[in-house]
């Protein structure tokens, strides 16, 4: 129902309006207010710009906070002065609260996950605080999460249980307080070598189930069952790798029709190519 409403329609995409501006709208909007309530209106500068800035781009709320604030302000001879200790009352929560079903809420997460999968520690605190004054505590942890598994994944695997305690502690505590291990966590994840090598390799694993590339599980891997007296072969066949130098032996695990598959790719950095070596080493001796 709802893409048959929107093929239907005009979308129209309203952007946030830059400081300067909403500076602008603030005092006409000053000067609405004087003559609808016939007084005097101070507002000194400062406190326009901090209400400009605060508002996040929404000239409603920018018009909202300074209503508030000449309703708020001491009246002397039909004056009222706007002071800078009321409008940072009013406009301090008003910045980043958005429509957690809305466009913004997931541009915000993309940006989040960006900045932690670029490496950019300013710009994940950014957003990181962008996310914790909206109130958006599991969407902060949830993306944190996801990152170090899929963007640091194999390059540094000791991290991902590091950023499940700083997220656990992050939900006992609960804001404000929650703000500091996530900042831990955060920059740690942008500081990390990254791998996305496990992420692709389960990637291609799924998109093969999903084009029918798959398969019977080989005899030796089965749990033992029963072989029928028309079973020619009987037996399991399975080598426990544990009674073979190195804890390894060559045998076929993968399914016939996709024995050869490749998912895992080992990454570039340090941690990866340890494992490669390693292992290039065992089966390079299980082949002699």
């Amino acid at each position: 129902m709802y893409n048959a409403i929107l093929s239907r329609s005009t979308v129209f995409e309203f952007k946030p309006v830059t400081p300067p501006e909403v500076e602008k709208a603030v005092l006409r909007a000053a000067g609405l207010l004087e003559k609808e309530k016939n007084i005097k209106i101070v507002i000194p500068e400062e406190c326009v710009r901090r209400i400009a800035y605060g508002c996040g781009g929404d000239v409603r709320k920018a018009m909202n906070a300074l209503e508030l604030s000449v309703i708020a302000a001491d009246e002397s001879d039909g004056v009222r002065t706007v002071t800078i200790e009321s409008v940072e009352q009013l406009v301090q929560k008003s910045a980043f609260r958005y429509d957690k079903d809305g466009d913004e809420h997931y541009d915000i997460l993309s940006a989040y996950q960006k900045s932690m999968r670029g490496s950019d520690s300013d710009a994940a605190l950014h957003y990181l605080a962008r996310l914790l004054e909206a109130g958006d505590l599991p969407g902060a942890c949830r993306r944190l999460m996801v990152c170090a598994c899929e963007d640091v994944g194999l390059a540094y695997p000791q991290l991902i249980p590091i950023v499940k305690s700083c997220v656990d502690i992050a939900q006992a505590v609960g804001l404000p307080e929650a703000r500091i291990p996530l900042a831990d966590a955060v920059v740690a994840v942008c500081n990390a070598p990254k791998s996305n090598s496990a992420y692709n390799g389960i990637n291609r694993a799924m998109q093969d189930l999903r084009n029918g590339n798959s398969g019977a599980i080989p005899r030796q891997l089965q749990n033992k069952h029963y072989d029928g007296e028309d079973n020619p072969d009987k037996g399991q066949f399975y080598v426990y790798p544990h009674d073979c130098p190195n804890h390894y032996t060559r045998q076929q695990y993968l399914p016939d029709p996709i024995k050869d598959r490749k998912y895992y790719e080992y990454g570039d950095n340090k941690n990866e190519q340890a494992f490669k070596a390693y292992w290039d080493k065992v089966k390079a001796q299980n082949n002699r």
